[in-house]
């Protein structure tokens, strides 16, 4: 059934002359916003490669993807996809794979070898960005793009930040990333490895740089001051994930025990089994409700036989004995202590307590400001308060996730871009957003989502990659998924349905336009245009 979803009159008919009715209202094509692009934390133009990539022009959807994320095959995987979340189809049926499409283009990309389209000229501006993460790496492409000269400063041995040591390869295969940042050396952004930036306004001076970006991550562990006496082997998330991904195989005994409730406490867990653990166990004070990781992380967690203590929290670690507390949450999710005392035993006990960034170095630069997690304070331009030297992804207060961070290295690089030509950048204010209700959807069948491919249980002993990627009949189908939310695709809906002929076709990719001589305002095209790009407006009044 149709929805009419704007039910104002186009037509007065009290209003008549010599001519008939007047219409007060005309029809316009006007593109919104649709959700997904709305929910994407890196900016992408989800709509529009969708777009691309299902009428099969793969490398012209991979193209406008990169204008926004460099990093399409890594994104693909490790992106927790709110966009997906956002999804109108979910009141329909399920949503598109977004990031299944996004993982095959940028898989596709490496295979073929496709580089990256050009950039701006040359502009004699130089940045330097500290930490090869994803958000220097993405600040490092865009500002490129916008033709400054880029060296990234990493401390590390290799470029990829949290990305190459922080997510295990089972969800992040190494080569893959590997490519994209190559991809990124090849167009020009300079990566020195080994690099640590101890002074920073001396290393600004030493390599004339005329801006800074600050992404360096956030390494440092939490610890809690849990008593321990002869305690088993403790150690943290953070340090557990980056042996393994250096290749090094910690023992941690038969049963390990991971304090924590967020997504470095499931890969943590997940990973002990990998290196053989015969029992590894997940302790959170807070219940499932509340914990911090995503629900899909948990589930997984679980389907590879990790378990989880909720409402558990550790009180002392005597040996291999751990004493825990039994709590229970509030009507606010807050957790509080029962009084209820049990022991677990644990040849290792790993803390996944959360991470701040290491930004004691910047204390002795003026006007910085630095928060007890490390962190920065910044503006909406996300310049600290030293003049031209900004930051962003983990070393700022923002949610801490691998798209976030890009985006703000997209955010940065165009306020950097502005600041060196003494301009203010500011982003035009969105259209308004499509929901579900706007759209007129008889042209569309029900198709079922294209599930991608999971490693069996089995199978499930090292670390080779769980999801299989979209074959390329499964990726383009899943893009025909997607409903255009608010974005005119050429239906010809209005076309076929409008009484007076007022519509003319201006070519492929062209769209349409009105003959308002011939217009009537009786909205049936309005009322035809399954995506919601027809939008009814006030008659223009004369003077």
């Amino acid at each position: 059934m149709l929805k009419r979803t704007d039910m104002t009159p186009a037509i007065d008919l009290t209003a008549v002359s010599g001519a008939g009715p007047v219409r007060v209202r005309r029809p316009v094509y006007r593109d919104l916003f649709p959700p997904c692009n709305e929910a994407c934390p890196a900016g992408e133009d989800v709509q529009a490669w969708l777009a691309l990539a299902q009428a099969g022009q793969y490398r012209a959807a991979w193209e406008h993807l990169v204008t926004d994320n460099p990093l399409p095959a890594t994104h693909g995987r490790v992106c927790y996809h709110p966009c997906e979340s956002a999804c109108n189809r979910n009141d329909l049926d399920d949503a598109v794979s977004i990031h299944g499409v996004e993982r095959f283009l940028g898989d596709r990309a490496i295979a073929r070898g496709w580089t990256l389209p050009a950039g701006a000229a040359e502009s004699g501006k130089r940045v330097l960005v500290v930490g090869a993460g994803p958000s220097g790496l993405s600040a490092g492409y865009h500002l490129r793009r916008l033709g400054h000269a880029v060296e990234v400063h990493e401390a590390g041995p290799v470029a990829g930040g949290m990305l190459h040591f922080g997510i295990p390869a089972y969800r992040l295969p190494r080569a893959g990333l590997a490519a994209e940042v190559a991809r990124l050396e090849e167009y020009g952004v300079r990566i020195v490895l080994d690099s640590k930036v101890d002074d920073l306004l001396s290393a600004r001076a030493a390599g004339c740089f005329d801006a800074v970006f600050i992404a360096i991550g956030a390494q440092l562990s939490h610890h809690v001051g849990i008593p321990a006496r002869d305690a088993a082997r403790v150690l943290d998330a953070v340090a557990l994930l980056r042996d393994v991904a250096a290749g090094e195989r910690p023992l941690l005994g038969r049963r390990v025990v991971v304090y924590g409730g967020g997504n470095t406490a499931m890969d943590a867990a997940r990973t002990a089994r990998r290196l053989g653990a015969d029992e590894t166990v997940i302790v959170y004070r807070r219940d499932r409700a509340h914990m911090p990781a995503h629900g899909f992380e948990a589930d997984e967690a679980l389907s590879e036989g990790v378990k989880i203590h909720w409402l558990t929290a550790i009180r002392e670690i005597t040996g291999p004995a751990l004493t825990v507390e039994r709590m229970t949450v509030d009507a606010e999710g807050r957790p509080h202590p029962t009084g209820e005392i049990e022991t677990l035993s644990a040849d290792s006990v790993v803390l996944a307590l959360g991470q701040d960034a290491d930004s004691g170095f910047l204390s002795r630069v003026p006007g910085i400001v630095r928060r007890p997690d490390g962190t920065m304070e910044v503006g909406p331009d996300l310049m600290t308060g030293h003049p031209g030297i900004f930051a962003g992804g983990d070393a700022v207060p923002a949610q801490r996730s691998v798209t976030v961070a890009v985006g703000h290295g997209r955010r940065a690089a165009r306020h950097i871009d502005s600041w060196l030509r003494g301009e203010i950048h500011a982003e035009p204010p969105p259209p308004p957003r499509v929901g579900f209700a706007m759209l007129h959807l008889p042209v569309f069948s029900d198709a079922d989502p294209a599930a991608q491919r999971q490693r069996p249980l089995a199978e499930r002993d090292g670390f080779a990659e769980i999801a299989g990627g979209l074959a390329e009949p499964e990726a383009r189908r899943e893009a025909r998924r997607c409903l255009s939310c608010g974005v005119c695709f050429e239906c010809d809906n209005c076309w076929a349905a409008c009484p007076e002929d007022a519509i003319i076709k201006l070519g492929p990719g062209n769209r349409y336009r009105y003959d308002y001589a011939r217009c009537t305002g009786c909205a049936v095209c309005f009322e035809q245009c399954p995506c919601h790009a027809i939008t009814m407006e006030p008659e223009p009044t004369e003077g």
